[in-house]
């Protein structure tokens, strides 16, 4: 389609005018495909003698405005970028010294391009429970460019699987499913189409072997709080979740921070597994339990428990080696430090002995050796004398006082 606006020359007898001109337009390809380059070809064609030279702008309705340049009477520009639709496009000649303007005009129908859509799945095969990423790719078709927007629609078959849409994004969907069952599932993938883009569809399978069940392992300690020295038992109970069933076994790491804490790997036995420690200090501690996970079951962690060791406590008892004794001889007192049961461990730390008759007293102290015994040779003169011994404790131990015992100098 085109138009043609003549200007006449000047009558005879007047001055030399500037011939008119007549400017036809055309595009290649017409029809065009969504993204593909047009070529926009001008035309002008002198109604008098001579060449028209100069410049054509070319106005794309809904597009781009260009400038060509003429040569040996036609000019050519190149549009890109053309959304679907028809676009008008008007070539204006400018004109120069000998010839006059003029205008062409046409139509450029852009239609949708063809597309093709794949789709793949990772990772292909998956085990039960486990995490498949689904991605469809959309590409426009050659000539078609572009990137293609709008929706993919998945079409997940077999057990756990579905319909599901979600949006393009940068010619990419992606859907991401955890549930799908042991077995083959076939996949869809529908592209929507839009404006600019025909529909497609992509299809492919995805495997789904039988893999190891999701457990949960559970963890329980004896005795929280606990004294320092006493045996605490941890049990962790490993149990398939559902719809899983069975019995896990292989192992179970126990961990346990802090100081007297570390590692432990113990088997299980009917889905459970113990363990038994004596050896942290005084404090608070982080104690988790690993499944390790065997050809059915897959692994797991416990909560995290706190277990809270205080210190245990102690009894001090006195005696001496003579009693009664004579004055002035060198008695030797024994001091005893034991820990209360389930308390448990050597103590450190010091005794003080202290003799008292009212009048005259006696003191002595030092450290308690590894097996908890203090003594101590003291001489005072005759009389009847209260004997006690004081413990200090420690980092571990509370302190305590021993009842009175009573010495007898002769």
């Amino acid at each position: 389609m085109w138009r043609v606006t003549a200007h006449p020359s000047t009558p005879f007898g007047g001055p030399v005018m500037a011939s008119p001109t007549v400017t036809l337009v055309s595009a290649s390809p017409n029809p065009a495909v969504a993204g593909q380059s047009v070529t926009l070809t001008a035309t002008v064609i002198p109604l008098g003698a001579g060449t028209p030279t100069g410049t054509v702008t070319f106005v794309v309705s809904g597009g781009p405005t260009l400038n060509g340049t003429l040569s040996g009477g036609t000019a050519s520009v190149t549009a890109s970028g053309l959304s679907g639709g028809t676009h008008i496009v008007t070539a204006t000649y400018n004109g120069d010294a000998n010839f006059t303007a003029s205008t062409g005009t046409t139509a450029v129908l852009v239609i949708p391009a063809s597309t093709t859509t794949t789709v793949t799945s990772a990772p292909d095969p998956s085990t039960l429970g486990q995490p498949v990423t689904f991605t469809a790719t959309v590409t426009p078709v050659a000539p078609g460019a572009g990137t293609p927007a709008g929706t993919v629609t998945f079409i997940i078959g077999g057990s756990g699987g579905g319909t599901f849409t979600q949006p393009l994004s940068g010619g990419t969907a992606t859907l991401s499913l955890s549930t799908l069952g042991v077995g083959t599932h076939g996949v869809v993938a529908l592209y929507s189409g839009g404006t600019d883009f025909l529909p497609s569809t992509g299809t492919d399978t995805h495997t789904v072997n039988p893999g190891p069940a999701a457990t949960t392992t559970t963890l329980t300690s004896s005795a929280n709080p606990s004294v320092f020295g006493q045996p605490v038992t941890y049990t962790a109970t490993v149990t398939p979740n559902p719809p899983a069933t069975g019995t896990p076994t292989g192992t179970v790491t126990f961990t346990i921070s802090g100081s007297g804490g570390g590692t432990s790997t113990q088997p299980l036995v009917g889905g459970t597994a113990t363990f038994t420690t004596s050896g942290p200090g005084t404090g608070s501690h982080t104690v988790t339990a690993t499944y390790n996970g065997d050809t059915n079951f897959a692994p797991s962690t416990s909560a995290s428990l706190t277990q809270t060791v205080n210190k245990a406590d102690t009894t001090t008892a006195v005696s001496s080696d003579t009693n009664p004794a004579p004055a002035l001889a060198l008695i030797t007192f024994a001091a005893f430090v034991g820990p209360v049961a389930p308390g448990a461990g050597t103590r450190t730390g010091t005794v003080t002995l202290t003799l008292t008759n009212g009048t005259t007293s006696a003191s002595t102290s030092g450290p308690v050796d590894s097996s908890g015994f203090f003594f101590s040779r003291i001489g005072v003169g005759a009389g009847t004398y209260t004997v006690t011994a004081s413990y200090s404790g420690d980092a571990n131990f509370n302190g305590s006082t021993s009842p009175a015992y009573t010495q007898v100098i002769t």
